[in-house]
């Protein structure tokens, strides 16, 4: 991988995963003065260099005007509003931008930033707040290897990281590990009613629900099988296991998470035309 520790490092916003991404990368051991953040709330700002020792920056341009690299990091609908503001620093800066706004294709970003820009697309979801995440990554075609090598260095400080060559493939991206820790929570929120309704005190539900859902993703990283495989190994013939996944079978399980998930990647492509220009 590229050596990353000599460029300095812009975030624009200062929300939940600027503030992920930055605790990642100095637990890493990244220098933080060599990060700056700006965002409109003063307290974040504050909160941010007394966490972690970054630098602050009084607006938008002047963070970009000192940057190598910087993170756009702002919910999708204030990003047409927020490139225009940035258009002139980020032309006269030339930085690497990587977006993390969900749904906001390279074409949009490119035309209200004037063109010309080395992008880099990211999708990171929720567990990245602990260091779990799972993030998806297009690179735009002004992107250097370097700056590739640059773009996962920051979003690794969070999880594990996938490269796509087809940008339409982030709409399924979106819809998989985006959107995929809620569908986790929804099987966990109906396993755990079914313990209770079957007798099982609720605190003990949810105990057991929780950690056999973690040993369960551990057991899927861990080993060289695949989740086929390991269930087929779980499953006992004439078993509870088997009688148990014979009726999820029957209830079409398969079926409604292909629904589902092509529902997502539908309504990930719907958002992108009414954000957007193109």
């Amino acid at each position: 991988m590229t050596d990353m520790s000599s460029n300095t490092i812009t975030f624009i916003g200062a929300g939940n995963m600027a503030t992920s991404l930055i605790g990642g990368l100095v637990a890493d051991g990244y220098d933080p003065k060599r990060i700056i953040a700006s965002d409109p709330d003063d307290g974040k700002l504050a909160d941010l260099s007394a966490r972690f020792g970054i630098q602050s920056a009084a607006d938008n341009s002047t963070a970009i005007q000192q940057a190598d690299v910087t993170v756009l990091a702002v919910k999708p609908q204030v990003l047409e509003q927020l490139c225009g503001e940035i258009r002139e620093a980020v032309q006269q800066r030339q930085p690497l931008l990587v977006s993390i706004a969900a749904g906001i294709r390279e074409a949009d970003m490119q035309a209200w930033l004037g063109g010309d820009i080395a992008l880099v697309r990211s999708m990171p979801n929720t567990p990245a707040m602990l260091q779990a995440g799972a993030t998806v990554l297009h690179a735009g075609r002004g992107v250097s290897e370097a700056q590739r090598d640059l773009a996962e260095s920051i979003l690794r400080a969070v999880g594990l990281t996938r490269w796509v060559d087809d940008e339409t493939l982030m709409d399924t991206a979106t819809a998989l590990s985006g959107s995929g820790p809620a569908y986790f929570f929804l099987v966990m929120e109906a396993m755990e009613a079914a313990a209770i309704s079957n007798g099982l005190p609720a605190d003990t539900a949810r105990l057991l629900t929780i950690q056999t859902a973690l040993g369960a993703a551990r057991m899927a990283i861990e080993s060289s099988d695949g989740p086929a495989t390991l269930r087929q190994k779980v499953t006992s013939p004439g078993g509870t296991t088997e009688r148990a996944l014979s009726i999820l079978e029957q209830g079409n399980l398969r079926i409604l998470f292909e629904e589902a998930i092509s529902g997502a990647c539908e309504r990930s492509r719907e958002l992108s035309e009414m954000l957007g220009n193109h």
